[in-house]
């Protein structure tokens, strides 16, 4: 066998391992959970769709297809390929981060919105329809390590909805948030402080 051939056997053989690992529920249930449950985060069931997904993450883009202009900054939110992507004011900064999205489509918000609130080291409270679906949840975890917010959160001017860190590294690049968009602590870092109060954000 050429060592041509034995590179794409191995790499299929690879492949295929992975996508039998990896094929497990796809969703697991949120309720009866705690808040940082590894059962509240996705598993993916088709390894060729994360290799798909992880291509289209960290394709770098242009802002002018969805600003008008970058005024205070600018997010972008890519929910189908789970990215966030940050312009300056200036446009001489551009960032591009993996993030987690919504668990389904039902908790997912699309549109313009703005930042309209930084907080470091944020409190979590759950939303009325989280603690409806899970009345075991607590009603306030403060600045932690048990923080679903993580380390700092970028409020948006849609009720309950943040770009936020997370403590759970294994959330990001999957579905696993009721709504709002995760980031790892030390992105989210480096977002919130660039961003400014009035950041324009779009998520698609």
């Amino acid at each position: 066998m050429s060592d041509t051939n034995f590179k794409i056997n191995t790499r299929r053989g690879f492949l295929a391992g992975s996508a039998a690992m990896l094929a497990a529920p796809a969703l697991a249930q949120t309720t009866g959970l705690d808040v940082n449950s590894q059962a509240t985060t996705e598993t993916e069931r088709d390894v060729s769709e994360v290799v798909r997904r992880n291509i289209s993450s960290f394709r770098t883009l242009h802002w002018q297809p969805y600003f008008d202009n970058t005024r205070g900054g600018a997010i972008l939110v890519d929910i189908d390929s789970r990215a966030v992507h940050y312009w300056s004011e200036d446009q001489s900064i551009y960032k591009l981060y993996p993030s987690s999205v919504p668990l389904t489509q039902e908790l997912t918000r699309r549109g313009r919105t703005q930042v309209t609130q930084k907080v470091d080291g944020p409190t979590w409270r759950p939303t009325p329809s989280m603690l409806e679906r899970n009345p075991e949840w607590p009603e306030v975890i403060g600045p932690g390590p048990d923080n679903p917010l993580g380390t700092h959160a970028l409020y948006l001017s849609w009720t309950y909805y943040r770009i936020h860190g997370t403590h759970d590294t294994r959330k990001i690049g999957r579905r696993s948030s009721n709504g709002c968009i995760g980031l790892y602590n030390e992105h989210i870092a480096e977002l919130f402080g660039m961003a400014k109060v009035g950041t324009q954000v779009l998520l698609i």
